[in-house]
């Protein structure tokens, strides 16, 4: 028997490390272990990632050589800014005359706190002319006397004018010290913002490249050929030599990781993703297939790194209820966990005998209402899980599932405190602990446009039974739990996909400069291993801020799925019709290709035009995209060019606000080719053009465009 090629995903916790196996053609769960973060070790966190691996592969019967691709995603650049673990940083501003007044104001990144209290270590000196490289030593000898472990060279406009900068950099290289260009962090203007996130990374990259080279050389001992590659904050992987030139990309990719698994694997389009522990919810977005990220705030600051959108609530399995007057007054923030309580369902009832409730402080200055049950076998907290338990809330062989009796023994006692029964205390519980969670679902559902017919709720972590299924339950919305959502987030690092995103403020961009943008971003995750076959680029242009973004993703190996089960007819088009909400009667088939398959009805109101509305789905009957009113047509590579052009001819619109040319998508083989972040018709057409070359004349082409209002 043939052991299969595996995916290994490893989440480096602050408290444990998980890793799972995944088949790399089916892409199904073989193998989980979770083993302590190894942190106080002599190696540090690279001893737990080997030791999760060993137990691994011992567990799924599979040698090093079977490994295919081996990621990681770890907190340890997120701890160490919230804990000020921090290096002391040389910052070399560059200029004269007016741009020398710009850049010794960069002095100022000495006052950022880290923690309260403790400010950046970052030491400042200037130099006027960067071929002056008498000067240059003076002033990297002068910050190592400061006690700089690692140096950035700053300069205005470096961002069209690297030059600068780079021979700081080559002067500086004899001393040995970690080193970066802000103009290599990010490519966008404003020197204040570009410098200010050059500098967090440089305090981090000392340790960062410490770890990364043990990691590197113990998996490497492990026998394992695969290379390594680590989680980004934007729900893709890069290459472990990417990491050490921009570990920063790695803050707050835990997150990243577990909408990458509810993406990858629950095949979500249109959502929201609660990653939900002991004591917290994370709640991130997807739309229209891909992780929702924008500009993340660090230490205070808005920054240039792309991360993900999350929105954390204290709300989570763990939660203690809060009581006053007579009834349930809130849930959380603190949790059993932090007051050193055990949950009260997971107690026998012979242990909860002679409950009695009480009230406690779990810390030091918190309210002293955090309901307790104090009973024959001890005391206990009373949490969301119980009540989740109580009501039956938690399926079969979840992470979260108790007895039930013991669920109802746990609740009765507040039960009786509130004058109520148990499914009514229970339920009280809920409602308090989901109102917050709610509250920011709602925001992000309004922020990011969401379409309420598609969007569904998908919950992760091991406390997601104690929130999803009730706020599905009292919003209205579908919602799941996602498979093996204990161990979403190591599922999200095995399954994802290497990424890169490449910026650049190009007024009035030419679709020769835009086309460049994207090239950048297909080379660059080459580069780190992606298969150049199946590389997917998603080109936006803001027009009001000048800005050409092209988001490049692939896999690093080609891969056919080869899964048990394929959705039929039926059940692709009763998948669509359940996303129109009307009858699969009233649901047409209007193209399709090889993987994915265009379904449309009509809607007729009184007075307006007659909208077509279209959902696309996959083979496995999933809906991948949807559009409130799109037209379609098929064509094939050979007269694409011809058809494209007439189509985006006939659906541009023009008017006050300017040239809006329709959101275009292309149905190629098995891709969603996703162009509608381009207003401008010639560049949209020629990126067109870009994404058909190379293919078979006779290929199918199915062009779905919306018109925008």
């Amino acid at each position: 028997m043939n052991t299969p090629r595996i995916r290994v995903g490893i989440d480096v916790g602050g408290t444990f490390t998980d890793a799972v196996a995944v088949d790399a053609t089916t892409l199904e769960l073989l193998g989980q272990v979770k083993v302590p973060t190894s942190h106080h070790h002599e190696d540090g966190v690279a001893h737990g990632i080997v030791e999760a691996l060993d137990r691994l592969l011992e567990q799924t019967g599979c040698a090093p050589a079977d490994v295919a691709f081996l990621a990681h995603g770890t907190t340890q650049a997120t701890n160490a800014l919230l804990e000020g673990d921090v290096a002391t940083v040389g910052l070399i501003g560059i200029g004269t005359g007016p741009a020398a007044v710009l850049t010794r104001r960069l002095a100022s990144f000495a006052k950022l706190e880290l923690t309260p209290g403790k400010r950046l270590p970052l030491a400042y000196t200037h130099v006027t002319d960067p071929q002056d490289t008498a000067d240059v030593r003076r002033a990297v000898e002068g910050l190592k006397g400061e006690g700089a472990q690692v140096l950035v060279a700053s300069q205005p406009f470096s961002v069209d004018r690297p030059e600068g900068e780079q021979a700081v950099l080559d002067t500086a290289r004899p001393y040995g010290l970690p080193m970066t260009a802000a103009h290599e962090i990010t490519s966008l203007y404003g020197l204040h913002k570009r410098t200010r996130t050059a500098v967090v990374n440089a305090a981090i990259l000392p340790r960062m490249l410490a770890t990364a080279d043990l990691v590197d050389a113990s998996i490497t001992k492990a026998g394992v050929t695969a290379p390594l590659m680590v989680m980004r904050c934007d729900g893709g992987v890069m290459a472990l030599d990417e990491m050490r030139r921009r570990p920063l990309l790695t803050v707050l990719s835990g997150p990243a990781a577990g909408v990458a698994g509810a993406l990858m694997q629950e095949r979500v389009s249109e959502g929201v993703f609660l990653e939900t522990g002991g004591t917290s919810t994370d709640i991130s977005v997807v739309r229209r297939g891909k992780v929702a990220v924008r500009h993340a705030t660090i230490l205070g600051k808005t920054s240039y790194l792309s991360a993900l959108d999350v929105r954390t609530v204290g709300v989570g399995g763990g939660s203690m209820v809060r009581i006053g007057g007579g009834r349930v007054t809130g849930v959380g923030p603190r949790s059993a966990h932090i007051a050193g309580l055990p949950y009260a369902c997971f107690a026998s009832p012979d242990q909860l005998r002679d409950a009695q409730v009480d009230t406690v402080r779990p810390m030091d200055g918190d309210p002293a209402d955090y309901a307790v049950i104090d009973a024959a076998g001890g005391r206990f907290a009373v949490t969301m899980t119980c009540a989740a338990n109580a009501l039956g809330r938690v399926p079969e062989g979840d992470f979260a599932r108790c007895d039930p009796e013991s669920a109802r023994a746990a609740i009765a006692p507040l039960a009786a405190h509130l004058g109520t029964d148990v499914s009514t205390a229970a339920t009280r519980i809920l409602d308090a602990g989901i109102a917050q969670v709610k509250t920011v679902v709602d925001a992000m559902i309004r922020d990011y446009r969401l379409d309420k017919d598609t969007a569904i709720l998908v919950g992760g972590g091991g406390g997601a039974a104690s929130v999803t299924p009730h706020l599905a339950g009292t919003s209205g919305m579908e919602g799941r739990i996602a498979r093996h959502n204990e161990v979403i987030s190591p599922i999200g690092v095995a399954l994802a996909l290497v990424r890169e995103q490449v910026e650049r403020i190009v007024p009035g961009a030419t679709q020769e400069q835009i086309l460049a943008v994207r090239a950048e971003a297909e080379r660059a995750v080459v580069a780190q291993g992606a298969a150049a076959e199946g590389v997917e680029v998603e080109v936006t242009v803001d027009p009001q801020t000048n800005t050409v973004r092209a988001v490049a993703t692939g896999a690093t190996e080609l891969r056919t799925q080869d899964r048990s089960h394929r959705a039929d007819d039926t059940e692709r088009l009763r998948a669509a019709a359940a996303s129109l909400k009307t009858d699969p009667a009233a649901v047409h088939v209007l193209a399709g290709t090889s993987a994915h398959t265009v379904y449309g009805t009509e809607t007729h109101r009184r007075l307006r035009p007659t909208r077509r509305p279209i959902r696309i789905v996959d083979v496995d009957g999933v809906v991948r995209h949807h559009a409130a009113d799109a037209r379609v047509e098929t064509t094939t590579v050979a007269g694409a060019p011809e058809v494209l052009a007439r189509l985006v001819g006939e659906s541009t619109s023009y008017g006050d606000g300017g040239v809006r040319a329709p959101a275009l998508r292309l149905l190629l083989g098995a891709r969603i080719a996703d162009l509608s972040g381009v207003l401008d018709p010639q560049p949209l057409l020629a990126l067109a053009r870009s994404e058909l070359r190379a293919r078979a004349a006779d290929e199918p082409v199915v062009a779905v465009l919306e018109v925008r209002s």
